[in-house]
Protein backbone atom coordinates (compact mmCIF):
# COMPACT_ATOMS: atom_id res chain seq x y z
CA UNK A 1 0.00 0.00 0.00
CA UNK A 2 1.04 3.64 -0.53
CA UNK A 3 2.09 5.81 2.88
CA UNK A 4 2.90 9.14 3.64
CA UNK A 5 6.42 8.21 5.55
CA UNK A 6 8.70 11.06 7.34
CA UNK A 7 12.09 10.33 6.93
CA UNK A 8 13.43 13.29 8.92
CA UNK A 9 13.26 17.05 9.77
CA UNK A 10 11.81 18.60 6.70
CA UNK A 11 12.31 15.32 4.60
CA UNK A 12 9.67 12.48 3.33
CA UNK A 13 8.39 9.93 0.71
CA UNK A 14 5.61 8.66 -0.44
CA UNK A 15 6.37 4.95 -0.50
CA UNK A 16 5.18 1.46 -1.18
CA UNK A 17 5.04 -0.27 2.14
CA UNK A 18 3.68 -3.61 3.23
CA UNK A 19 0.06 -3.64 3.89
CA UNK A 20 -0.66 -4.04 7.61
CA UNK A 21 -2.05 -7.28 8.61
CA UNK A 22 -4.54 -7.44 12.62
CA UNK A 23 -3.11 -8.88 15.03
CA UNK A 24 -4.90 -10.52 17.65
CA UNK A 25 -7.31 -8.16 19.14
CA UNK A 26 -6.64 -5.55 16.15
CA UNK A 27 -8.36 -4.28 12.59
CA UNK A 28 -7.26 -3.15 9.53
CA UNK A 29 -8.75 0.12 8.28
CA UNK A 30 -9.45 1.41 4.99
CA UNK A 31 -8.71 4.78 5.32
CA UNK A 32 -11.45 7.47 4.28
CA UNK A 33 -9.61 10.77 5.43
CA UNK A 34 -6.86 12.11 7.87
CA UNK A 35 -6.58 15.43 9.39
CA UNK A 36 -3.45 17.17 9.37
CA UNK A 37 -3.04 19.24 12.69
CA UNK A 38 0.01 21.57 14.28
CA UNK A 39 1.70 18.19 16.11
CA UNK A 40 2.25 16.73 12.21
CA UNK A 41 3.50 20.19 11.34
CA UNK A 42 5.83 20.53 14.86
CA UNK A 43 6.95 16.38 13.94
CA UNK A 44 7.40 17.53 10.42
CA UNK A 45 9.58 20.35 11.53
CA UNK A 46 11.99 19.10 14.42
CA UNK A 47 10.76 20.84 16.79
CA UNK A 48 8.21 18.13 18.38
CA UNK A 49 9.14 17.90 22.14
CA UNK A 50 8.58 14.10 22.10
CA UNK A 51 11.63 13.78 19.15
CA UNK A 52 13.98 15.15 22.06
CA UNK A 53 12.41 12.77 24.63
CA UNK A 54 13.05 9.58 22.82
CA UNK A 55 9.39 9.12 22.46
CA UNK A 56 9.13 9.44 18.63
CA UNK A 57 11.92 9.01 16.13
CA UNK A 58 12.60 8.84 12.15
CA UNK A 59 11.41 7.65 10.08
CA UNK A 60 7.59 8.37 11.22
CA UNK A 61 4.22 7.23 9.31
CA UNK A 62 1.82 10.44 10.63
CA UNK A 63 -1.33 10.15 11.03
CA UNK A 64 -3.70 10.73 14.16
CA UNK A 65 -6.72 12.66 13.37
CA UNK A 66 -8.85 10.10 10.89
CA UNK A 67 -11.78 7.80 10.02
CA UNK A 68 -12.40 4.84 8.13
CA UNK A 69 -13.84 1.25 7.39
CA UNK A 70 -12.81 -1.74 9.26
CA UNK A 71 -11.48 -3.98 5.94
CA UNK A 72 -10.37 -7.05 8.40
CA UNK A 73 -10.20 -8.39 11.64
CA UNK A 74 -7.50 -10.02 14.02
CA UNK A 75 -8.09 -13.04 16.13
CA UNK A 76 -10.22 -12.55 19.23
CA UNK A 77 -12.35 -9.55 17.68
CA UNK A 78 -15.89 -9.42 17.30
CA UNK A 79 -17.04 -9.89 13.82
CA UNK A 80 -19.52 -7.16 13.92
CA UNK A 81 -17.21 -4.53 13.71
CA UNK A 82 -16.19 -6.10 10.07
CA UNK A 83 -17.67 -3.41 7.68
CA UNK A 84 -18.26 -0.77 10.08
CA UNK A 85 -17.19 3.20 9.91
CA UNK A 86 -15.36 3.66 12.51
CA UNK A 87 -12.36 6.82 14.10
CA UNK A 88 -10.00 5.69 16.76
CA UNK A 89 -8.98 7.10 19.63
CA UNK A 90 -5.41 8.34 19.00
CA UNK A 91 -3.95 7.70 23.05
CA UNK A 92 -3.44 4.03 23.45
CA UNK A 93 -2.44 3.02 26.71
CA UNK A 94 -1.20 0.10 28.32
CA UNK A 95 -4.52 -1.38 29.73
CA UNK A 96 -3.01 -2.36 32.94
CA UNK A 97 -1.32 0.04 35.12
CA UNK A 98 -3.17 2.10 37.43
CA UNK A 99 -3.95 4.98 35.28
CA UNK A 100 -5.52 2.91 32.65
CA UNK A 101 -7.60 0.59 35.17
CA UNK A 102 -9.03 4.03 36.46
CA UNK A 103 -10.15 4.78 32.68
CA UNK A 104 -7.50 7.45 32.31
CA UNK A 105 -5.61 5.63 29.93
CA UNK A 106 -4.77 9.03 27.69
CA UNK A 107 -2.52 9.65 30.49
CA UNK A 108 -0.58 6.12 30.69
CA UNK A 109 3.32 6.72 31.15
CA UNK A 110 3.57 4.26 28.48
CA UNK A 111 0.85 4.80 26.01
CA UNK A 112 1.50 5.26 22.18
CA UNK A 113 0.13 8.13 20.12
CA UNK A 114 -0.94 6.85 17.20
CA UNK A 115 1.11 8.53 14.23
CA UNK A 116 2.94 10.74 17.34
CA UNK A 117 4.80 9.04 20.15
CA UNK A 118 5.90 5.41 19.75
CA UNK A 119 6.11 3.36 17.07
CA UNK A 120 2.90 2.06 16.38
CA UNK A 121 2.36 3.71 12.40
CA UNK A 122 -0.21 6.51 11.72
CA UNK A 123 -3.40 6.64 9.40
CA UNK A 124 -1.41 8.71 6.43
CA UNK A 125 -1.56 5.48 4.17
CA UNK A 126 -4.48 3.28 2.55
CA UNK A 127 -4.74 1.32 5.53
CA UNK A 128 -3.83 1.17 9.04
CA UNK A 129 -3.76 -0.91 12.09
CA UNK A 130 -5.28 -0.21 15.26
CA UNK A 131 -6.36 -2.06 18.37
CA UNK A 132 -10.39 -2.59 18.66
CA UNK A 133 -10.55 -1.09 21.78
CA UNK A 134 -9.62 2.16 20.47
CA UNK A 135 -12.53 2.09 17.85
CA UNK A 136 -15.69 4.34 18.19
CA UNK A 137 -18.17 3.67 15.55
CA UNK A 138 -19.62 6.26 13.21
CA UNK A 139 -23.12 6.51 12.40
CA UNK A 140 -23.99 7.48 8.45
CA UNK A 141 -25.10 11.18 9.94
CA UNK A 142 -21.29 11.88 10.21
CA UNK A 143 -19.44 11.95 6.95
CA UNK A 144 -15.89 11.50 6.38
CA UNK A 145 -14.85 15.30 6.43
CA UNK A 146 -16.72 15.21 10.12
CA UNK A 147 -15.18 11.97 10.71
CA UNK A 148 -12.00 12.92 11.24
CA UNK A 149 -12.73 15.67 13.01
CA UNK A 150 -13.78 13.70 15.60
CA UNK A 151 -10.33 14.04 18.06
CA UNK A 152 -10.00 17.71 17.47
CA UNK A 153 -13.67 17.60 18.46
CA UNK A 154 -13.10 15.33 21.65
CA UNK A 155 -10.55 18.08 22.99
CA UNK A 156 -12.65 20.89 22.04
CA UNK A 157 -15.71 19.30 23.56
CA UNK A 158 -13.61 19.02 26.71
CA UNK A 159 -12.33 22.31 27.04
CA UNK A 160 -15.40 23.70 26.17
CA UNK A 161 -17.05 21.67 29.41
CA UNK A 162 -14.28 23.00 31.31
CA UNK A 163 -15.22 26.49 30.34
CA UNK A 164 -18.90 26.12 31.17
CA UNK A 165 -19.15 23.72 34.17
CA UNK A 166 -22.72 24.83 34.21
CA UNK A 167 -23.92 25.89 30.60
CA UNK A 168 -24.27 29.86 29.72
CA UNK A 169 -21.77 32.41 30.96
CA UNK A 170 -19.49 34.29 28.95
CA UNK A 171 -16.31 33.15 26.92
CA UNK A 172 -13.06 34.02 25.38
CA UNK A 173 -11.37 32.23 23.59
CA UNK A 174 -7.72 33.11 22.50
CA UNK A 175 -6.67 31.67 19.03
CA UNK A 176 -9.31 31.10 16.23
CA UNK A 177 -7.67 27.96 15.04
CA UNK A 178 -9.07 24.65 14.53
CA UNK A 179 -9.33 23.64 17.92
CA UNK A 180 -9.89 27.44 18.95
CA UNK A 181 -12.98 27.50 16.63
CA UNK A 182 -14.39 24.29 17.67
CA UNK A 183 -14.42 25.05 21.51
CA UNK A 184 -16.44 28.11 19.99
CA UNK A 185 -18.59 26.25 18.11
CA UNK A 186 -18.75 23.77 21.33
CA UNK A 187 -19.46 26.56 24.11
CA UNK A 188 -22.35 28.23 22.00
CA UNK A 189 -24.22 24.74 21.70
CA UNK A 190 -23.98 24.87 25.33
CA UNK A 191 -26.08 28.38 25.64
CA UNK A 192 -22.55 30.38 26.10
CA UNK A 193 -21.56 34.42 24.99
CA UNK A 194 -19.15 33.20 22.74
CA UNK A 195 -16.03 35.59 22.45
CA UNK A 196 -13.00 34.91 19.78
CA UNK A 197 -9.83 36.80 20.15
CA UNK A 198 -7.18 36.40 17.21
CA UNK A 199 -4.40 38.14 14.93
CA UNK A 200 -5.06 37.89 11.33
CA UNK A 201 -7.83 39.32 9.49
CA UNK A 202 -8.21 36.50 7.30
CA UNK A 203 -8.99 34.01 10.79
CA UNK A 204 -11.13 36.53 12.28
CA UNK A 205 -13.55 36.91 8.58
CA UNK A 206 -13.61 33.18 9.00
CA UNK A 207 -15.22 33.26 12.65
CA UNK A 208 -17.62 35.94 11.75
CA UNK A 209 -18.60 33.64 8.58
CA UNK A 210 -19.17 30.83 11.22
CA UNK A 211 -21.92 32.95 12.69
CA UNK A 212 -19.78 34.60 16.09
CA UNK A 213 -20.42 38.20 16.28
CA UNK A 214 -17.79 38.62 18.69
CA UNK A 215 -14.26 38.38 17.33
CA UNK A 216 -11.92 40.94 18.11
CA UNK A 217 -7.95 41.70 18.18
CA UNK A 218 -6.02 42.47 21.43
CA UNK A 219 -5.87 46.08 20.73
CA UNK A 220 -9.82 46.95 20.34
CA UNK A 221 -11.07 43.58 22.88
CA UNK A 222 -13.94 45.48 25.17
CA UNK A 223 -13.70 45.40 28.73
CA UNK A 224 -16.26 42.83 29.46
CA UNK A 225 -16.69 40.47 32.45
CA UNK A 226 -15.49 36.91 31.37
CA UNK A 227 -16.49 34.14 33.39
CA UNK A 228 -13.74 32.19 31.32
CA UNK A 229 -10.84 32.26 28.80
CA UNK A 230 -9.61 29.48 26.73
CA UNK A 231 -6.00 29.67 25.83
CA UNK A 232 -6.67 27.50 22.37
CA UNK A 233 -3.23 29.16 20.75
CA UNK A 234 0.40 28.53 20.10
CA UNK A 235 1.35 31.46 22.45
CA UNK A 236 3.91 31.54 25.36
CA UNK A 237 2.52 34.86 26.50
CA UNK A 238 -1.14 34.02 26.46
CA UNK A 239 -1.99 32.18 29.04
CA UNK A 240 -0.77 34.83 31.70
CA UNK A 241 -3.37 37.43 29.82
CA UNK A 242 -6.27 35.20 29.73
CA UNK A 243 -5.29 34.88 33.78
CA UNK A 244 -5.56 38.95 33.36
CA UNK A 245 -8.59 39.18 31.56
CA UNK A 246 -10.76 36.64 33.41
CA UNK A 247 -13.61 37.44 36.09
CA UNK A 248 -12.74 37.04 40.12
CA UNK A 249 -13.85 33.44 40.68
CA UNK A 250 -13.74 32.33 36.61
CA UNK A 251 -12.01 29.03 35.20
CA UNK A 252 -8.84 29.62 32.85
CA UNK A 253 -8.89 26.41 30.65
CA UNK A 254 -5.09 25.75 28.43
CA UNK A 255 -5.35 23.50 25.50
CA UNK A 256 -2.97 25.03 23.79
CA UNK A 257 0.94 23.91 23.54
CA UNK A 258 3.91 26.61 22.63
CA UNK A 259 6.94 25.99 21.70
CA UNK A 260 8.43 27.55 24.60
CA UNK A 261 7.18 27.62 28.36
CA UNK A 262 4.58 29.73 29.78
CA UNK A 263 4.70 31.32 32.92
CA UNK A 264 1.61 32.21 34.54
CA UNK A 265 1.61 34.26 38.28
CA UNK A 266 0.03 32.13 41.08
CA UNK A 267 -0.33 34.97 43.01
CA UNK A 268 -3.04 36.15 40.80
CA UNK A 269 -4.55 32.58 40.20
CA UNK A 270 -4.77 32.86 44.27
CA UNK A 271 -6.15 36.16 44.95
CA UNK A 272 -8.33 35.74 41.82
CA UNK A 273 -9.90 32.70 43.09
CA UNK A 274 -9.35 30.75 39.06
CA UNK A 275 -9.72 27.60 38.70
CA UNK A 276 -7.11 26.51 36.07
CA UNK A 277 -8.00 23.80 33.78
CA UNK A 278 -5.37 21.47 31.30
CA UNK A 279 -7.14 19.03 28.67
CA UNK A 280 -4.20 16.57 27.02
CA UNK A 281 -6.87 14.67 25.13
CA UNK A 282 -9.79 13.97 23.42
CA UNK A 283 -10.19 10.17 24.62
CA UNK A 284 -13.28 11.19 27.55
CA UNK A 285 -15.18 12.65 24.83
CA UNK A 286 -15.19 11.29 21.97
CA UNK A 287 -18.71 9.68 21.96
CA UNK A 288 -20.00 12.73 22.97
CA UNK A 289 -18.67 14.72 20.09
CA UNK A 290 -19.85 11.91 17.61
CA UNK A 291 -23.64 12.45 19.04
CA UNK A 292 -23.16 16.37 18.84
CA UNK A 293 -21.64 15.82 15.18
CA UNK A 294 -24.78 13.48 13.98
CA UNK A 295 -27.82 15.77 15.75
CA UNK A 296 -26.23 18.45 14.28
CA UNK A 297 -25.42 20.65 17.17
CA UNK A 298 -22.13 21.49 15.58
CA UNK A 299 -21.47 20.95 12.50
CA UNK A 300 -17.32 20.84 11.85
CA UNK A 301 -17.46 20.66 8.33
CA UNK A 302 -16.83 24.43 7.40
CA UNK A 303 -13.41 23.95 9.16
CA UNK A 304 -11.69 21.93 6.41
CA UNK A 305 -10.41 24.29 3.32
CA UNK A 306 -9.60 21.23 1.19
CA UNK A 307 -8.89 17.90 0.99
CA UNK A 308 -5.61 16.40 -1.08
CA UNK A 309 -3.96 12.91 -1.56
CA UNK A 310 -0.83 11.87 -0.05
CA UNK A 311 1.29 13.32 -2.45
CA UNK A 312 0.23 17.00 -1.19
CA UNK A 313 1.04 16.19 2.42
CA UNK A 314 4.85 17.00 2.37
CA UNK A 315 3.68 21.00 1.14
CA UNK A 316 1.07 21.09 3.58
CA UNK A 317 3.23 20.46 6.41
CA UNK A 318 5.56 22.73 5.18
CA UNK A 319 3.06 25.48 5.51
CA UNK A 320 1.65 25.48 1.61
CA UNK A 321 -2.14 26.45 1.20
CA UNK A 322 -3.16 24.11 -1.88
CA UNK A 323 -4.45 25.45 -4.91
CA UNK A 324 -7.90 26.68 -3.99
CA UNK A 325 -8.12 26.07 -0.79
CA UNK A 326 -11.05 27.49 0.98
CA UNK A 327 -10.74 29.80 3.95
CA UNK A 328 -10.48 27.04 6.67
CA UNK A 329 -7.92 26.37 8.94
CA UNK A 330 -8.19 22.34 8.67
CA UNK A 331 -6.64 20.98 5.58
CA UNK A 332 -8.04 16.75 5.30
CA UNK A 333 -6.40 14.21 3.14
CA UNK A 334 -7.71 11.36 1.40
CA UNK A 335 -5.54 8.55 0.62
CA UNK A 336 -7.23 7.10 -2.14
CA UNK A 337 -7.06 10.24 -4.35
CA UNK A 338 -3.64 9.32 -7.24
CA UNK A 339 -1.71 12.31 -9.16
CA UNK A 340 -1.45 10.75 -12.49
Amino acid sequence: MRAFVLTGPGTYEVQDVPAPAAAPGEVVVDVERVGVCGTDMELFSGEMAYLHQGLAAYPLRLGHEWCGRVASLGPGVDPVWFGRRVMGDTMLGCGTCNRCVRGRGHLCELRQELGVRGSRPGALAEQVAVPVSSLHALPASVDAAAGALVEPGGNALRAARAATPDQGGRVLILGPGTIGLLVAMFARARGAEVHLMGETPASLDFARQLGFAHVWREENLPDLAFDSVVDASNSARLPALALDLVEPGGRVVCIGLAGEPSRIDTRSLALKDVTAVGVLSASPALDDTIRAYASGSVDPRPLVAATVGLDQVGPVLAGERPAAAGAGPKIHIDPRVRID
